[in-house]
């Protein structure tokens, strides 16, 4: 069984992705999406992304990153995965399943699933401009507005040549409303030849088993329940000792700390707060620690009550411990 840490724009980044796999379990991340719209965007941009790229394609637990492309124009794309695989990702995946509307508004994302021609062409296309031993894998929702055109789509994505497919098991539509409809993913496995990833609303190790025998998979990505849950991957793979807060305490110290790195002060204290409204789920503790910053912005304030009045930069784990 392998296991993935999903893209999702605004909320799994680079900070977070080097918190979750430093838990453990995880084989390979996706990253949040790079939008190409129309010009070859400079390294930079990549590596704004995707730091990763800076270290061989891995997080610093050595887990691998393919990054991910968004956009509609295929020969645009294909120019942009030329240089994004010189700089070596362990692999390029795009993005056929975004719903948000500004995104859809200008073709990208999920809006491509009513046109699967055009996403063969794109498949093909990146496929071609990259080295043939670069993965190029492909994820996708289930459709639109329905699901009507999914093993359409699934077999465009074949057809273009890409090594993998990820389905969340929901549509555009659906947003991320429960439940996600795992049996559809059976239905494109029967259809398609590639290897396909189950993806959607698995939040707990009954719900990964669950996916995994309706889809039929043998390979889950991962999203909101590892960020809620970040033992979930080695709670399904058979861990018997959960992951306590304890162990979290220094990922959450060194993810505030890449947060300050990367992020402006306004939203800065927004990034951690969003971490700890999904950890509180899981962790007691998480939810003392979110009421106690609720309503507070400044980033010097938030370390003052949760990390002891310590810097951004110097924050000691230990610290972040509320009553």
């Amino acid at each position: 069984m392998r296991l993935l840490l999903a893209p999702m724009e605004g909320l799994l980044d680079f900070p977070l992705r080097d918190a979750l796999t430093r838990v453990g379990g995880i084989d390979r991340c996706v990253s949040e999406f790079i939008r190409v719209t129309g010009t070859l965007l400079p390294e930079r941009a990549f590596l704004r992304v995707v730091p990763e790229l800076n270290h061989g394609g891995r997080t610093r637990a050595g887990v691998p990153v393919r990054a991910q492309l968004l956009g509609s124009d295929p020969a645009c794309l294909a120019d942009n995965a030329a240089r994004l695989a010189s700089l070596g990702p362990a692999g390029i995946d795009l993005n056929f399943g975004c719903p948000a509307k500004v995104v859809n508004r200008h073709g990208g994302g999920a809006a491509l699933l009513d046109e699967p021609e055009l996403i063969a062409r794109i498949v093909a296309e990146v496929r071609r401009a990259v080295p043939a031993q670069m993965p190029v894998s492909a994820k996708m929702r289930l459709g639109f507005n329905d699901d009507a055109r999914a093993i359409d789509c699934a077999q465009a994505i074949e057809a273009g040549g890409a090594c993998e497919l990820v389905v969340h098991a929901r549509t555009k539509a659906h947003g991320y409303r429960p439940p996600a409809y795992w049996e559809r993913i059976a239905d494109i496995r029967a259809a398609v030849r590639l290897p396909v990833v189950a993806n959607g609303e698995v939040w707990t190790v009954q719900d990964a088993r669950r996916c995994l025998e309706v889809s039929g998979c043998q390979a889950l990505m991962l999203g909101r329940g590892m960020v809620a849950d970040p033992g979930l991957a080695l709670a399904v793979r058979g861990a018997l000792e959960p992951v306590d807060w304890a162990v979290l305490l220094p990922l959450i110290a060194d993810f505030w700390q890449l947060v300050a790195t990367r992020v402006e002060p306004r939203h800065r204290a927004g990034r951690l707060k969003q971490w700890l409204n999904f950890l509180r789920r899981r962790h007691p503790e998480a939810e003392a620690a979110y009421q106690a910053v609720r309503t507070v912005n400044d980033p010097t304030r938030v370390a003052q009550l949760l990390f002891d009045g310590a810097a951004p930069h110097n924050v000691s784990a230990k610290l972040l411990h509320p009553a």
